[in-house]
C-alpha cells in the first residue's frame, strides 16, 4: 500500500500554469524542490539522498543535464554507471517525487567549460550561446537526444512519469547584452525548439526577465522575495530556480555558511511577497566533483554546507529547520494558493500577510517582522499578542497559533560534546603507575582515554670538560 501510494505521488498528468501556481491534473500546487545532481553522488547513493530529501519534505528534485559528461565526442554518447540519468530519474520516480529537469545544455554549475563539452570549440566558425548556426545545429541535436531519451521511457509528466518542469539554457541575462540583437534573436529560437519537442510540460529560463512566450522566466539568488522583478506575464508563476542554501568553494576560501534561519525568512518571504509556489533549494546536497570535472579554483566538495553534506549525513540544524517549514507551510497552502491576501501594519515596521478563504474572514496568518537587528517586538493580531524576533516571519495556520516561526529553531538532531580533563602529574586523583595500564580495566569504560603524564628521574651528572 505504501509502495502503491508513492507510485501515484509521481505520477504526472497534463501540467499547466497561471499566475498563481503551477497545477498538475488541475490541482494547484505548492513545491519545494532540492537539487541533488546525479553524477556528484554514486549510484549506490542515489536512493538515500532522494530519501532524506523526501523525509526533508522534499517534493520536486532538480538536476541539470551534463553535456560534457555524456557527449565526450561529437556523436558519441554514454549513459551508463554514473552517467545513467534515467535511472536516477525512476529512483525518483519510485521514490515518489517529481523530477525539474534542467537541460541548459549550458548549464554553468561549476562545472568546467559550463557543461559544454571541449570539442565544441574546434568546430569552424562557431559562437556559444549565440544566433550561430553552428552552435545552434549542435546544441538541437544534444537537446533533442536528451529530450526523445526521456520520451522514450515515458518519464514527462504528460506520459505519466514525474518530470512536470523543464528549463533550456542558463543566466543567459547576464551575457545577453553583450550578444545585441543576435542574442535576443537566439532566445526566440531556443523558445521555438523547446516547444516544439512536444514535452507536454512548462519550460522555464531562469534570470531571464525577457523570457519567450510560453517559457517562464524565474528568479537566482539568496533573497528573491525581495529582488526578484516577478513573472513577465500575469499568467505565469513566480518560481524560484536556485535558492542558494550556501556557495561552492574555491581552493584557498573559507567556507561560505547560510544560516538555516536566514533561508528559512527569505523562502516564505519569496512566497508571501512575491506570491510564490515552487521553490528550488540549490543544492540540497551538493557531493563531490570528481576527477577534473570542476572549474578552475573550484573545491573536491561542492556546496557542502547544503541540506545534505558531501557524505550523504543531515546537515543540522538545516536540514530539520526546513523541513519544518516546509511542514508549516503544506499545512496552509491551500488558502495560500487560492485565497484573497490581505496585508497591513501591525507595528513601526511589522506586517501582517493573510490570506481570505473568500468567507471575509482570516484563513492562515504570517506575522513579519524584517528588521535585522535589535529586540523582539511585541505585536497585536485580531486580539492576540505576539513577540517576534527580528528578522522573522511566524506561521499561524488558524490565525491563532504560531506554529512556526523562521528565527526560533527548535527540533534538530544536534552532535553532542564530550569534555574531559588533562589530568596533571601532581593530582591526588592521579593513578600511579610504573607502566602502562590496561585500558578498559583502568576505566571502567566510563571514557575513551586514558591520560598519561610522566615525570623523569635521573641521578646521573655529566662532566662536560671545556677545552683550552
Amino acid at each position: 500500500m505504501v509502495a502503491a501510494a508513492a507510485s501515484a505521488a509521481a505520477a504526472g498528468g497534463e501540467v499547466t500554469y497561471d499566475g498563481r501556481s503551477l497545477m498538475i491534473g488541475g490541482q494547484r500546487k505548492m513545491l519545494f524542490s532540492g537539487s541533488i545532481h546525479y553524477p556528484r553522488s554514486t549510484p549506490e547513493m542515489w536512493p538515500s539522498l532522494i530519501s532524506k530529501a523526501k523525509e526533508g519534505g522534499i517534493d520536486v528534485i532538480a538536476t541539470y543535464i551534463f553535456w560534457n559528461l555524456h557527449e565526450l565526442q561529437s556523436g558519441q554518447y554514454d549513459f551508463n554507471g554514473g552517467r545513467d540519468v534515467v535511472g536516477f530519474i525512476k529512483e525518483v520516480q519510485a521514490q515518489g517525487l517529481y523530477v525539474f529537469l534542467r537541460i541548459g545544455p549550458f548549464i554553468e554549475a561549476e562545472r568546467s567549460y559550463g557543461g559544454l563539452p571541449v570539442w565544441l570549440r574546434d568546430i569552424p566558425g562557431i559562437v556559444f550561446r549565440s544566433n550561430n548556426d553552428p552552435y545552434k545545429v549542435y546544441m538541437q541535436n544534444f537537446t533533442t537526444k536528451i529530450v526523445t531519451m526521456l520520451q522514450s521511457q515515458n518519464l514527462f509528466a504528460s506520459q505519466g512519469g514525474p518530470i512536470i518542469l523543464a528549463q533550456v539554457e542558463n543566466e543567459y541575462g547576464n551575457v545577453e547584452e553583450a550578444y545585441g540583437e543576435e542574442g535576443k534573436s537566439y532566445l526566440r529560437w531556443i523558445a521555438e525548439l523547446v516547444v516544439g519537442l512536444n514535452t507536454g510540460v512548462p519550460w522555464v529560463m531562469c534570470k531571464q526577465d525577457d523570457a519567450p512566450e510560453p517559457l517562464i522566466n524565474s528568479c537566482n539568488g539568496k533573497k528573491c522575495g525581495e529582488t526578484f522583478v516577478g513573472p513577465n506575464s500575469p499568467n505565469k508563476p513566480s518560481i524560484w530556480t536556485e535558492n542558494w542554501t550556501t556557495r561552492y568553494q574555491a581552493f584557498g576560501e573559507d567556507a561560505v555558511v547560510r544560516s538555516a534561519t536566514d533561508i528559512a525568512f527569505h523562502t516564505l518571504l519569496f512566497i508571501l511577497a512575491k506570491n510564490g509556489s515552487f521553490i528550488n533549494y540549490y543544492m540540497y546536497h551538493g557531493g563531490t566533483n570528481f576527477g577534473r570535472s570542476a572549474s578552475a579554483f573550484v573545491t573536491t566538495n561542492y556546496y557542502d554546507q547544503a541540506p545534505i553534506d558531501e557524505y550523504g549525513m543531515e546537515r543540522q540544524p538545516k536540514w530539520g529547520h526546513l523541513k519544518e517549514l516546509h511542514a508549516a507551510v503544506k499545512s496552509s497552502a491551500g488558502p495560500l494558493l487560492s485565497g484573497v491576501q490581505v496585508n497591513f501594519p501591525v507595528g513601526p515596521n511589522q506586517w501582517v500577510y493573510y490570506e481570505d478563504g473568500g468567507t471575509g474572514q482570516c484563513a492562515v496568518a504570517f506575522l513579519v517582522n524584517p528588521e535585522k537587528h535589535g529586540t523582539p517586538v511585541p505585536v497585536t493580531f485580531q486580539n492576540g499578542s505576539y513577540v517576534l524576533p527580528p528578522k522573522s516571519i511566524s506561521i499561524l495556520p488558524d490565525c491563532k497559533n504560531v506554529v512556526f516561526n523562521t528565527a526560533t529553531v527548535r527540533s534538530c538532531r544536534r552532535w553532542e560534546e564530550y569534555k574531559e580533563a588533562v589530568p596533571r602529574y601532581d593530582d591526588t586523583t592521579s593513578v600511579r603507575s610504573q607502566k602502562l595500564l590496561d585500558h578498559i580495566s583502568t576505566t571502567k569504560d566510563a571514557s575513551d582515554y586514558l591520560w598519561y603524564t610522566f615525570r623523569c628521574r635521573t641521578s646521573i651528572r655529566y662532566f662536560v670538560p671545556i677545552p683550552d
